[in-house]
């Protein structure tokens, strides 16, 4: 067979929907590509009638390209990734490359050809390649089944101006927006399993987005900070994440345990990381907090409570998860990677100098009075100058 370059083709959605802006999402997704596939073996990179071409190096083999292939799916902006052949417009070459690809995509029964010419001046219409290229493996594979609805494996050939592209392994992305085109938000990252999942929900809404993770620190250990570190690690991987600021609240945990009404301690503890939180999101020109809360969750989740936090401070506060029970959140850390670093005991702010009963529906009168008693502005200040920045990227 005549030498065919091996490829993958990043599709999207979202992006495909947008009017004069699609341009700049689409070279957003590319440039955020390029900066991801570094360890790769990326030969050239372009833009394509409405995807994004990756042609690999000379001599890579089908599992190199999978595996190039499942870390593209978990970029934001990606609906779907194909590995296949890039082959000249060559109805001969074309049968072999269909051949391989459909070799390439594993077991199966049943299969279908999806034939698309996007320019008039080759001869053979969609029509008629779907026709000849089905015959052909039809020859080839005569223990195999076509089957047009629903098979197990789709063969996709697509003539565009200069070459043809050919693929049968395709394997579903992440979908959204890609990093970077949705502004910055300042999130609140613990150890656990809803805060991660938060943040990736923003990332993959187009945000770029900065951790700000709260130690139990000097009244704990910094445990939780090595696994906020490991988790901000797999967010980096897929360009999740760009900042992690680790602020070391134990000291002041501890002031309010000691002089607040106990069952007020939680949610003046959550109003002072929120400040704290605003004060780093305006240092870094973010336009929102995200929190990881989901309502009715634990005791500072429920509807009084969360009034009471978001009357700390002026900017928004998103919560993206706050209709979504445990059980699906779960579901989504285990897709994101985190979810057996945060199953991991360790000790941290939110665990840290705890009332045995919580109050579950604060009045904001009240809050504020007690907050009233606490140096509160010295306190941020402090906080953000002893907060420490691990930077990710460039």
């Amino acid at each position: 067979m005549e030498e065919t370059k091996r490829v993958i083709l990043v599709h999207y959605h979202e992006i495909g929907l947008k009017g004069h802006n699609r341009s700049a999402f689409e070279k957003r997704l590319q440039r955020n590509l390029e900066a991801l596939l570094h360890a790769y073996p990326v030969h050239e990179m372009r833009r394509i009638s409405g995807r994004i071409l990756i042609e690999l190096a000379d001599g890579i083999g089908a599992e190199e390209a999978f595996a190039c292939a499942r870390f593209v799916a978990r970029v934001p902006g990606v609906a779907r990734v194909s590995t296949g052949y890039k082959v000249e417009r060559e109805l001969d070459v074309m049968y072999e490359a269909a051949e391989r690809a459909l070799l390439d995509a594993g077991a199966f029964e049943t299969f279908k050809v999806q034939a698309r010419r996007a320019h008039t001046d080759f001869e053979t219409n969609s029509m008629e390649m779907n026709q000849l290229v089905g015959a052909y493996l039809c020859e080839h594979f005569p223990d195999k089944k076509v089957r047009m609805k629903d098979p197990d494996v789709q063969v996709c050939v697509e003539v565009i101006q200069d070459a043809s592209y050919i693929y049968a392994f395709s394997l579903r992305g992440v979908g959204g927006l890609p990093v970077g085109v949705s502004g910055r938000l300042c999130c609140l990252l613990s150890s656990g399993i809803d805060s991660p999942v938060a943040l990736w929900q923003m990332a993959r809404r187009g945000a770029i987005c900065i951790g700000v993770h709260f130690s139990g620190r000097p009244e704990t250990s910094d445990a939780s900070e090595f696994l906020v570190s490991d988790i901000a690690d797999v967010l980096h991987e897929t360009g999740c994440i760009a900042k992690v600021y680790t602020v070391p609240l134990g000291t002041y945990q501890r002031e309010i345990s000691l002089y607040a009404p106990p069952k007020l301690r939680v949610i003046l503890y959550r109003r002072l990381m929120m400040k704290v939180s605003a004060a780093i999101a305006r240092h870094e020109r973010a336009g929102a907090l995200v929190t990881g809360e989901s309502l009715g969750q634990v005791a500072s989740q429920t509807l009084e409570n969360i009034v009471c936090t978001d009357a700390s401070v002026d900017m928004p506060i998103l919560r993206p998860l706050i209709g979504t029970d445990k059980q699906r959140i779960i579901e989504l850390s285990q897709e994101l990677g985190t979810y057996d670093i945060s199953t991991q005991d360790a000790p941290d702010c939110c665990t840290l100098f705890m009332p045995r009963s919580p109050e579950t529906h604060g009045r904001l009168d009240e809050v504020v009075e007690a907050e009233s008693r606490f140096p509160i502005d010295q306190w941020v200040s402090e906080l953000v100058a002893a907060a420490e920045v691990r930077t990710f990227g460039k």
